[in-house]
């Protein structure tokens, strides 16, 4: 099992689970000139690559973003030694901010709840799938994660707009056919969208999201294609709601299984989840073991911070759970939820 290091700055690229047999998914064909269209048939986040990139520009982000590993190392200690108490859920207010090109994209009040269903399911272990958890990884799920959802606004515009590239963030400021931020130190907000575009103004990203260390700036938040919001009308096999899951836990300070790096064996800061040469796809059976530094562990790939589809990802780690608790805390760098 990974160690817990602070310190270790290991940040770059992308790649996420059930109990079926593997499914080697090709790479969807990514025509720019249809972008508003296209629907992902892998999943791919480019949290960590944005992440990187910002780090590697800006020293102060990346002071808070030590400050922050620190933070969470004391926590788990103070956790440890019985000087946390139990402090009830933490409930966090969410703002959606819908920008579509056409009414199809313009995603109803009933989507939007039924994502804000799935969230709370999930982190409170009451999906209907949590009984898949293999009985290996039980004693390590983290159970209830303690932390909620509430919608209190969602906000809509229509834009001529057909992708809107990651890099850009223009769909985070009003002055550029966006919608600017609900109060981010207080709301996780969400902004949806036809289609994200990389730097190279290519489809297919599902969505991303900023790690703590950008808490309260004015992109702070989450960034979801429309086709991926809820259940009703979502595009297979991303159609329960999970991108939104995968995409807070990196707001809430988890990496993926591999780590930061695209090499994979890297650490994700919790010492329970099993290290991994690289992302998993489609719906993989268990057990599925892969190597790393020349050991077999079987991997966890039904963790929602892993790339597989929806329907084979169900549970957090304890660990994780932990290092979500840390952000929220009154000490954390997103207490401003609470």
């Amino acid at each position: 099992m990974k160690k817990l290091l602070f310190g270790a700055l290991v940040l770059s690229f992308m790649s996420a689970c059930n109990n079926d047999t593997i499914s080697n998914q090709e790479d969807a064909s990514q025509d720019p000139g249809t972008a508003s269209g296209m629907t992902a048939s892998k999943r791919a986040c480019p949290s960590d690559l944005i992440r990187e990139k910002a780090l590697k520009s800006d020293p102060a982000l990346r002071a808070r973003f030590e400050a922050n590993e620190l933070q969470s190392e004391n926590f788990l200690r103070d956790l440890s030694m019985g000087k946390v108490l139990a402090d009830g859920t933490v409930e966090i207010p969410v703002v959606f901010n819908v920008i579509y090109n056409t009414s199809s994209q313009n995603v109803s009040d009933a989507r939007i709840a039924e994502q804000i269903a799935v969230l709370n399911a999930d982190y409170g272990a009451t999906n209907s799938d949590i009984n898949k958890i293999p009985a290996a990884f039980q004693p390590s799920a983290a159970g209830n994660v303690k932390i909620s959802f509430k919608l209190v606004a969602t906000n809509r515009k229509q834009s001529t707009k057909t992708g809107w590239r990651s890099d850009l963030e223009e769909m985070k400021k009003s002055t550029t056919g966006g919608i600017n931020a609900t109060d981010p130190t207080k709301n996780m907000n969400i902004w949806v969208v036809n289609s994200i575009l990389d730097e190279d103004s290519q489809p297919g990203t599902l969505g991303y999201a900023y790690y703590p260390e950008s808490a309260g700036l004015w992109y702070d938040g989450l960034v979801i294609g429309y086709q991926y919001i809820g259940k009703t009308g979502a595009s297979a096999p991303f159609n329960l709601g999970r991108t939104v899951t995968h995409e807070v836990g990196h707001y809430l300070n988890l990496p993926h299984l591999w780590g930061s790096s695209n090499t994979g064996c890297q650490t994700d800061y919790s010492n329970d989840t099993p290290a991994s040469p690289g992302p998993n796809f489609g719906t993989p059976s268990y057990p599925l073991n892969k190597v790393c530094g020349g050991v077999s562990r079987s991997q966890m790939f039904m963790n929602y911070m892993d790339y597989v589809d929806d329907k084979a990802m169900f549970m957090f780690s304890a660990n994780q759970k932990t290092r979500m608790q840390a952000v929220v805390a009154a000490a954390g760098p997103r207490a401003g939820l609470r």
